[in-house]
């Protein structure tokens, strides 16, 4: 055991670890319960998380309820992930205005573009998603200033899951329910015989750091094996789990599978599922003007393979069913991402299958698409 890097610290510090990372000069982002959902927002106390909150998921299906206990972070994954902070949903790139004196030019007009945020609360299905998006935005020639920026200095505060949702399959993609890497904290929450404390590992020096700076204590062999036992009764949960060994291959082969006319006769193309995706990046470029016209303004905001526009090119879009477009998005998850980043698009959080109004389920899909009894056309 590495006495610098484990450490244990009462549910009741976890304020002062709030406070810490604000003087650090960061704003601190944490889920809170909103609109029935839990959600993640800016917050100040820990009054604000989701105490005593756990969530029930199912093919189209979410619901909040109490738990018997006070477990702060006793929930799986919400609609949102970090996602939308770092690659904002709506971002003006160029506003111009027209005056008496000529033309004004503005780029990056959002106000946060360079504030430091510590996100708490980061699943470690979720934190996978953050290292395929740092692929997708700043692994190639062209980095994405917006995303790498309000990356660069992020700190991070992974929670280890202690319970499995209904539609997770994280262990099937290797990505929890522990927190590997990429963390500068990662938590695991312990409430034993009336004790409710936090081991502690610090995945960095900045890390240890703030975990010092709360008055934490170096945690014993006992802490660190509850901490495991946490973590592996999370796992014994998963009752779901997908084979993703030659399934790139499998799904290539079955690229004319009948299946996919199945799907798309259920499928409503209505973008639900690429949402709440904590990987999917679609992003179309929109120009807009005022009615006077003296300004004009370039927005990025999401889109959706699921968008029949979203492939159009000179003479029309490219796909134009339901089944063309279902296609893309399950390939590009666990065939084309593959070639183009060298893993999956899919974390096995489960969000996709939870938010289809329509209750389709990607696991279902894909097994039935990788099946010899599946009809593939000739």
């Amino acid at each position: 055991m590495n006495s610098l890097k484990y450490f244990t610290f009462e549910s009741g510090k976890l304020g002062n670890l709030i406070q810490v990372l604000e003087n650090y000069g960061y704003i601190v982002i944490g889920p809170i319960v909103r609109d029935s959902a839990i959600v993640y927002e800016k917050i100040k106390t820990v009054s604000e998380l989701p105490v005593g909150w756990t969530d029930e998921q199912s093919r189209g299906q979410y619901r909040l309820k109490r738990r018997a206990d006070d477990a702060i972070f006793g929930w799986t994954v919400g609609p949102q992930s970090l996602k939308k902070l770092l690659f904002p949903p709506v971002h003006s790139i160029l506003d111009i205005s027209k005056d008496g004196k000529g033309f004004r030019f503005a780029r990056d007009r959002s106000d946060d573009s360079r504030v430091k945020y510590a996100f708490l609360g980061v699943r470690p299905c979720d934190l996978q998603a953050i290292t395929i998006l740092d692929k997708v935005f700043l692994g190639g020639p062209f980095v994405d200033n917006v995303y790498g920026t309000k990356r660069k200095d992020s700190f991070i505060i992974a929670v280890n899951c202690g319970q499995a949702g209904g539609n997770c399959f994280c262990s099937s993609m290797g990505t929890g329910p522990k927190a590997k890497n990429g963390f500068d904290i990662a938590l695991t929450e312990i409430l034993d015989d009336n004790n409710h404390y936090f081991a502690a590992e610090a995945g960095t020096e900045a890390g240890r750091k703030v975990l010092k700076s709360i008055d934490s204590s170096t945690a014993s062999e006992q802490d660190i094996k509850k901490a495991e036992l946490v973590i592996e009764n999370a796992r014994n949960q998963i009752a779901r789990s997908l084979d993703v060994s030659n399934l790139k291959d499998l799904l290539y082969k079955n690229f004319e599978s009948s299946r996919w006319e199945t799907i798309a006769e259920r499928c409503l193309s209505c973008a639900n599922c690429t949402m709440v995706c904590p990987t999917c990046f679609c992003n179309t470029i929109v120009d807009t003007t005022n009615i006077v016209g003296n300004k004009a303004e370039r927005i990025r905001r999401w889109d959706s393979c699921f968008t029949l526009d979203f492939s159009y090119i000179h003479g029309g879009s490219v796909r134009t069913s339901v089944k063309s477009r279902y296609r893309q998005w399950l390939m590009h998850k666990f065939a084309y991402w593959l070639d183009q980043f060298g893993t999956y698009g899919c974390v096995g959080c489960g969000r996709c299958i939870t938010w289809c109004p329509v209750g389709i389920d990607i696991m279902e899909e894909v097994k039935a698409l990788t099946s010899q009894k599946v009809n593939v056309n000739d």
